[in-house]
């Protein structure tokens, strides 16, 4: 695996889907890696010392205070009052979950900033040439000849009676807006509540 990687850095312009193939490549079980396990202890305020987080690598048997917590910050007499004090957990962690989990979000966000790419760009060129092909076919119209483009008169008058659903919908929703202002105005205003 050493040497592939070495390939993958020598080679600049393959960098990118060497990375995804680092991320996705899940680390097996004898070559943990060492963030994926801990000791964590939390140790409160204990006479005149701080409180304090510490973080160790090591295996679930020595997880407790006596091998986590290094310096100990108190003297020798008060290290078993000070560990009594101390809470440790032993943690795990998958980074091969972590890693799909993040690679399946950036998948996800880099669709919908294709699909707005598309709504701010490419569907507003679409929606121009299908205007011009309009007036195409209405020009067409007019001399006669219009079995040239008899399915993309069918494929117009599709998009219009969409347009005109999309029109009722607005004007519906305009209409509500100005019965609510006016609700607003009998009720606040005139202090009358509608029948």
């Amino acid at each position: 695996m050493a040497a592939w990687v070495g390939e993958c850095v020598r080679v600049g312009a393959v960098a990118v889907p060497c990375v995804l193939l680092l991320l996705i490549v899940p680390v097996s079980q004898g070559e943990k890696n060492l963030q994926d396990v801990r000791c964590k202890c939390i140790c409160p305020p204990y006479k005149d010392h701080a409180g304090f987080i510490y973080n160790k690598n090591i295996s679930q048997k020595d997880c407790d205070c006596l091998h986590v917590v290094d310096p100990m910050p108190v003297p020798g007499r008060d290290v078993e009052a000070y560990c009594l004090r101390c809470e440790c957990k032993y943690e795990e962690r998958s980074s091969f979950t972590i890693q799909f989990t993040i690679i399946v979000y950036l998948s996800i966000l880099g669709l919908l900033l294709l699909y707005m790419f598309y709504l701010t760009l490419v569907e507003p060129m679409l929606k121009r040439r299908l205007f011009a092909h309009s007036q195409l076919i209405q020009s067409d119209d007019d001399v006669g000849d219009h079995q040239p483009f008899a399915n993309a008169h069918s494929v117009l008058a599709q998009s219009q009676r969409r347009a005109n659903v999309l029109n009722k919908v607005e004007y519906a929703q305009q209409r509500w807006k100005l019965q609510v202002q006016e609700q607003r105005k009998s009720v606040f205003d005139r202090h009358v509540v509608l029948s």
